[in-house]
């Protein structure tokens, strides 16, 4: 596996936090560098006896001692569970073992559980907080750049099944969540690209001058320079965070946060979870879904090709699959979260930094398929 080798900053950028609104279920995001390392940023959290940390083989010999040392400070036992690494393993096999560490150990309903890791991680331990002894309080601590600028954030919990990604599932927030860039210098370089398929989504959908930006600073993002990165990570929370405040719930306009996800979900059950990494079928579905909104006259002319110029700079894929066919994707695409009676319904660009969602004839989606799919 290769690995970024991005020496340290010379000098940090200054700690953000961004707040999510939510009433009594309020909580921040913490963005900075050398979090893992200090104490401060795991103070103020629920008191327990119990702290148990869910990690994979991958990140765990990274930084799961570190996070207990940290947390040994507040907690009579830390604990720790190690899941195997990866989309595949995202299922209900793996989420019982967490169930079984917390029942082995004794937990409590006030045990803290802190999600060590990527969006895999995230999900499944806030699915198994939200259902151990119907819920117990957990922290997220993304360890990838997907996870710092999406996944993380927002309370969507789940697991999938082989007939859908993140099907099986439930809101449930965190208590906070803490972005050590640091531990981005460790992502494989593979892994940052996808990351960067998230934060790119977010400039179609809301900020065009972030969209700018992304294409003025996309160097530095792949490089790994901590002043960008820390820029991106704070932009792409701030617009989350504001959505899932007005939309927690995915009711209406939280689904534009899903731009090019339809297509995207479908590459990954078509191929078999785990095969394309999440940003990588996402950056091909968002090429797919803004033709598609050119081709209904609702995008700027040449955003499609704006898009792709932008996701290739990122290091990622602007095709499909090959082998993949538009039927296929159809079958996918009519059990997404988002479809209605039988309908399939598409997060679309409807004007600069705007996006709505609706249906689309199946003849028109299977167009846009076939024109940014790889050949056979």
């Amino acid at each position: 596996m290769v690995r970024l080798d991005i020496p340290p900053a010379v000098a940090a950028p200054p700690d953000a936090t961004v707040t999510v609104a939510l009433g009594d279920r309020t909580y921040d995001i913490l963005i900075g560098c050398g979090l893992l390392a200090r104490d401060a940023p795991w103070e103020g959290l629920p008191r327990a006896r119990d702290a148990v940390i869910v990690s994979n083989e991958t990140v765990a010999p990274l930084y799961a001692e570190r996070l207990s040392q940290r947390l040994s400070a507040q907690f009579a036992r830390v604990h720790s569970v190690v899941l195997p690494d990866g989309e595949a393993h995202k299922d209900w096999m793996t989420l019982n073992r967490i169930f079984d560490a917390l029942l082995e150990n004794g937990c409590d309903r006030k045990t803290v559980l802190f999600a060590l890791g990527g969006g895999v991680i995230g999900d499944m331990t806030g699915f198994a907080a939200a259902c151990y002894m119907r819920g117990v309080p957990f922290v997220q601590v993304p360890t990838t750049l997907l996870s710092q600028v999406d996944s993380s954030v927002g309370g969507k919990t789940a697991i999938n099944h082989p007939l859908g990604k993140n099907m099986i599932g439930a809101f449930y927030q965190p208590q906070r969540v803490l972005c050590d860039l640091d531990t981005l210098r460790t992502l494989p370089g593979r892994e940052l690209s996808a990351g960067l398929a998230e934060v790119i989504k977010y400039g179609p959908i809301a900020d065009p001058a972030f969209l700018s930006w992304l294409e003025q600073h996309m160097d530095d993002l792949r490089s790994g320079d901590a002043i960008a990165l820390q820029h991106a990570v704070r932009r792409s929370c701030e617009i989350k965070a504001q959505v899932v405040a007005t939309d927690e719930r995915e009711g209406g306009l939280r689904a534009i946060l899903n731009f090019g996800h339809t297509f995207g979900h479908a590459i990954e059950a078509g191929l078999g979870f785990g095969v394309w990494l999440h940003g990588e079928a996402v950056a091909a579905g968002m090429v797919m879904a803004s033709e598609l909104s050119e081709r209904l006259g609702m995008a700027p002319t040449g955003l499609t090709a704006r898009l792709t110029r932008l996701l290739e700079a990122a290091g990622l894929p602007v095709r499909g699959p090959a082998g993949l066919s538009p039927q296929e994707y159809l079958a996918h695409m009519r059990v997404d979260k988002k479809a209605e009676a039988g309908d399939i319904r598409f997060v679309l660009i409807d004007g600069e930094g705007s996006a709505v969602l609706r249906p689309a004839p199946d003849g028109l989606v299977a167009q846009c398929i076939e024109a940014h799919t790889a050949p056979a």
